[in-house]
């Protein structure tokens, strides 16, 4: 058999098996009391990942929906929105210290966490995270609405064959591993209401709106793509709406 041939083999058995790794049963929430919101239509919203392209799409949007808004970010530089309803404050999600400061009369968490290290062990998001909910517990804050993304749990495969056999496997390995350490300590508290928002292939540009969401969303063979503003539209919807607690939907046009 000829090399290259061997080497494909190889391939994809590894990447077969990587993906078999990150297949989880749906989530869903273990926490036994009704949804807690009381905050109204303007809300004091936490937005975690702020500099990002996901994150300033939700700053942007908030401010624009009359939310009091406060950025948690490595580096103000990176956030370019003057407003009166926006404070900005530096931090390290790895320190809990600055999170519980920057958690104290907040509604809501949205977080949009995300890094570059993707060629290396790291738990970034699954750590980071875990500081999330305990500054939340900590703060009595009751809704946590995150981004991770389709390719994990049980919608993996739904980033169409490129993603599946290729980019994650050989790009994004430890990085999707971490999400799936992220969305199984969020599906494990008790006491948070939380919705997981599992985008597909984020891109830029301005939002659409017709965008899908549900459980069947996302496509086995051709790639679907969403703008990270329809992205922070919908994250921005489920601030007031209760469909999706304690779940993971999907979305993606």
């Amino acid at each position: 058999m000829a090399l290259w041939k061997i080497l494909l083999l190889l391939w994809l058995i590894y990447a077969l098996a990587y993906n078999l790794a990150l297949i989880r049963r749906p989530l869903r929430s273990k926490k036994k009391s009704p949804p807690s919101r009381g905050w109204g239509n303007r809300t004091h919203v936490l937005i975690i990942g702020a500099t990002g392209g996901t994150g300033f799409e939700l700053v942007r949007q908030a401010l624009e929906r009359g939310h009091q808004v406060t950025a948690f970010v490595r580096s103000a530089a990176g956030l370019k929105i003057q407003n009166e309803n926006l404070r900005v404050v530096r931090g390290d999600i790895m320190n809990y210290p600055q999170l519980e400061a920057a958690m104290q009369g907040q509604s809501v968490v949205l977080s949009a966490l995300g890094h570059r290290r993707f060629y290396m062990p790291t738990t970034i998001l699954s750590q980071g995270t875990a500081n999330i909910m305990r500054a939340m517990r900590a703060c009595r804050v009751p809704r946590l609405i995150v981004v991770s993304s389709l390719g994990v749990g049980a919608t993996v495969g739904r980033l169409g064959l490129p993603a599946t056999f290729l980019f994650v496997p050989l790009v994004l390995p430890f990085y999707f591993w971490d999400r799936v350490r992220q969305e199984k300590l969020i599906e494990e508290n008790k006491d948070i209401d939380w919705i997981v928002v599992r985008p597909s292939i984020l891109r830029d540009g301005p939002a659409r709106g017709n965008y899908r969401h549900g459980f069947n969303v996302g496509n086995y063979i051709m790639p679907r793509k969403i703008s990270r503003a329809d992205v922070a539209d919908f994250m921005l919807a489920q601030l007031n709406d209760d469909l999706y607690v304690g779940r993971a939907p999907g979305v993606c046009d």
